[in-house]
């Protein structure tokens, strides 16, 4: 039985979502969550740039004990994943954007994606729409401002509301069935997609694949936790805890999230 933690760090408090996916699933699992929301977004940032905060991250949850690091970031995957699983001897889970369900779905044959600029401009994610969705037509949206909002939890803001309506406009007019949410802070606005969008949109999000690919790495790496208590859960971010604790408010056994200078 392996009882170190599992590691998971975003951009901030976007990849909470990852985690409550993979908490649901494997609850017995002690989980380290680090919310780098001092350099939210990564979008905007230079590859080389990510990579630095990729490794700055993993470096400290290692320190922590963690036996696998869950990249709850499109950004940071699509740009960072190749270096982190050659420079590291632990497994490493990343976050692409569900583009496979959403085409093999698709009755219009037109998806759209809503991303950051970073995910969009990378060359995992253009391989990724060439080896699944050649067939159909994706539509790309660059969710600009989307992320500092959700981070300021400015959810149902009427800012956010109006970027929402804007970004959504293209993708409406191109006729998508399927709206591919490409970023694992834009979950949390989901609420407000579904009063946006027509019943016949459907919006796929990656949050219950990520979990499920992480019990079958544990499973594959005989890393899993057998332990009948729940979970030791930290929680540590780089700027408000406030911010991070009003994205937390459901998770019962949740007793504290500090503050770190990483």
């Amino acid at each position: 039985m392996n009882t170190q933690p599992i590691g998971i760090f975003d951009s901030g408090v976007g990849g909470t979502s990852i985690w409550k996916a993979i908490h649901a699933l494997l609850p017995f699992e002690n989980t380290i969550y680090l919310a780098d929301s001092k350099n939210a977004p990564y979008g905007q940032k230079t590859k080389e740039e990510i990579i630095d905060l990729c490794i700055k991250n993993t470096d400290l949850l290692l320190s922590k004990g963690c036996k696998l690091v869950v990249v709850a970031c499109n950004t940071a995957t699509t740009n960072a994943i190749s270096y982190l699983r050659n420079n590291y001897d632990i497994p490493f889970i990343g976050i692409e954007p569900a583009i496979k369900p959403a085409a093999l779905n698709s009755g219009s044959g037109r998806v759209g994606i809503l991303a950051t600029k970073g995910t969009l401009s990378s060359s995992l994610f253009l391989k990724t729409s060439k080896d699944h969705a050649s067939e159909i037509t994706i539509v790309e949206q660059e969710g600009l401002g989307l992320v500092p909002l959700i981070e300021a939890g400015e959810i149902n803001a009427d800012e956010t509301r109006q970027l929402l309506i804007k970004y959504l406009e293209p993708m409406l007019s191109a006729n998508v069935d399927h709206i591919v949410l490409g970023c694992t802070h834009y979950p949390y606005l989901i609420p407000v997609l579904r009063e946006l969008l027509p019943p016949g949109v459907k919006v796929i999000d990656c949050g219950a694949a990520v979990a499920r690919q992480t019990k079958v790495v544990l499973e594959d790496n005989q890393m899993q936790n057998f332990s009948k208590t729940p979970g030791k859960i930290e929680f540590y971010t780089n700027k408000d805890t406030r911010i991070l604790t009003s994205f937390l408010e459901d998770v019962d056994q949740l007793k504290q999230i500090e503050y770190l200078n990483f």
